[in-house]
């Protein structure tokens, strides 16, 4: 049997009464709990501290007219209840920390009481579904010589946005300016992440479908895909854990296990059964970064357990269900790859539905400056101590950061490192100019050698300077694809795949080797 359960502010007017006359005065949280046909098995009474005394009469008198209803006081200070933003972020807070049980409880929110700030608040909390509820309100029954004729009536407000669009439509400004949660803790300033972040939080409100988050390593993906999991968790839409991997640390017979999950005795060494990650996040949200590295296997498993949220654990003859929700990365080009035949073309379909490319740090330079601060305040969290750049230091750093010469290969987690650097470096909580230049000049030099020392010249050595420029030119590119390749043959798959088609047998491994051969390069001296 599900239980009822209320939620409301104690009315400090509607409530009051008196002591010895109130029961002669219609109360609208005593009219709640006295309904005949809404019987309240909990009501949820938040209350101003200041008020406490009255709270627990009114929860007095509840139990004497309604003995099935439990009262819990819930103190809560808001300090001024016309100010919009205190009371939306208070009630946020009480929302996110409350304990939902959707299984066994429904839930009401009492908006006869409380300010009209409050009732506001109430409603768009419920339309975002950061309050799981329908909304109640009481009226007074006519009056009468004796006092109120009875309980009085009571509405219950479903909020079918279909029929309610005229409030949807009035709230929308408020809406939209005090719920963005994804964009909470993303300093960004930039348009074109702004707009993806506004569409991603769209979808990932109303939609289950897998997301695709592309973009270069460091770019901020694993990140993104936790705060769609709070978001979704926050509004009642998911209840498992976030369970992430990294699919490029899998590696033969283990990403099966890693993923799947095994019996015991599947194989040698397989003492115990294992779990696997799908299986732990059931009713949650699975991410698959780097799912590019997948092998050819466990993708085919993966697509039949987005489709039909079950799969057959290695060694097992019974499959089990897992009803995931999952966001994949990857920095690489998927579609070349199925076009390569390294990636199945029917898992990409699946889950190309809503796929986002992030854009790296040399893309939003803009939004290194307010990075910058974030960053900090993260590092003055973990280490307990306020850390702020002098207005020359700051200055200096910006204006190299922000320039051309800066190439932030390594993204977000390049320019965090070289904060924390600096930081380090700081005396008495400042970063002075001395500082700052000198991570400039060690950025500088970083770069210099990656800029100047590409493949050709890493692999070929003082023999680079031999080559003409259209040989060199192409000689990096195939050795760029090498070196994101796993083997000589899914290289030769990539750089042949057109010209492979026309060949009865595309022997594309023996076709590279050859190739690579006329420089005096082998396959082993590629670095990975």
């Amino acid at each position: 049997m599900r239980k009822t359960v209320a939620i409301g502010f104690l009315g400090t007017v509607l409530d009051l009464g008196g002591r010895d006359k109130r029961w002669r005065k219609w109360r609208p949280t005593i009219s709640l709990c006295s309904q005949p046909d809404l019987p309240i098995d909990r009501l949820e009474l938040l209350h101003p501290p200041s008020h406490a005394r009255l709270a627990q009469r009114i929860a007095d008198d509840i139990s004497t007219c309604s003995p099935r209803t439990e009262v819990r006081l819930a103190p809560i200070s808001i300090h001024d209840p016309w100010d919009f933003e205190q009371v939306y972020a208070t009630l946020h807070d009480f929302a996110r920390d409350y304990p939902f049980d959707l299984e066994q409880e429904d839930y009401l929110l009492h908006i006869t009481t409380g300010t009209h700030v409050a009732q506001i608040c109430w409603f768009l909390l419920a339309e975002a579904r950061y309050l799981p509820a329908r909304l109640v309100q009481t009226s007074p029954p006519p009056p009468t010589d004796e006092g109120p004729g009875g309980p009085g009536s009571v509405s219950v407000i479903d909020l079918d946005l279909s029929r309610y669009n005229r409030i949807a439509q009035r709230f929308r400004r408020e809406r939209d300016e005090t719920v963005s949660f994804l964009k909470a803790g993303i300093a960004t300033r930039n348009p074109r992440f702004n707009a993806l972040i506004e569409q991603l939080e769209r979808v990932a409100a109303r939609s289950r479908a897998p997301m695709l988050l592309v973009g270069p390593t460091g770019a901020g993906k694993s990140f993104l895909a936790k705060r769609v999991y709070e978001l979704k968790r926050g509004r009642h839409q998911i209840s498992g854990p976030f369970i992430e991997i990294n699919c490029a640390t899998l590696r033969g017979d283990a990403a099966m296990s890693t993923l799947f999950g095994h019996v015991k005795g599947a194989f040698t060494g397989a003492q115990s059964a294992r779990a696997g990650l799908l299986r732990a996040a059931d009713a949650g949200l699975l991410f698959l970064d780097e799912i590019g590295e997948l092998g050819l296997d466990e993708q085919a498993m993966l697509l039949k357990a987005i489709e039909e949220k079950r799969f057959l654990p290695v060694g097992a003859d019974k499959e089990i269900e897992s009803d995931f929700q999952l966001i994949a990365g990857t920095h690489r080009d998927l579609r070349r790859m199925v076009a390569a035949g390294s990636f199945r073309e029917d898992l990409y379909a699946r889950i190309n539905l809503w796929t986002y490319a992030l854009p790296g740090l040399a893309e939003r330079r803009e939004d290194i400056e307010p990075n910058l601060d974030f960053e900090l305040d993260r590092i003055g969290r973990e280490q307990g101590e306020l850390v702020r750049f002098n207005v020359e230091a700051k200055r200096r750093y910006l204006a190299f950061a922000t320039s051309t010469q800066a190439a932030w290969a390594g993204n977000f987690r390049e320019l965090s490192a070289s904060v924390t650097r600096m930081a380090t470096l700081a005396d008495a909580g400042r970063i002075t100019e001395a500082v700052a230049s000198e991570e400039v000049q060690r950025l500088q030099g970083t770069w210099s050698m990656d800029g100047e020392q590409g493949l050709v010249d890493t692999v070929l050595g003082a023999q680079a300077g031999e080559l003409d420029l259209f040989d060199r030119v192409q000689l990096e590119q195939v050795l760029e694809v090498c070196r994101s390749s796993a083997s000589l043959s899914e290289a030769g798959r990539v750089l042949f795949a057109v010209s492979r088609q026309s060949k009865k047998q595309a022997n594309d491994a023996d076709r590279l080797r050859k190739y690579l051969a006329r420089f005096g390069i082998e396959w082993e001296q590629i670095p990975r």
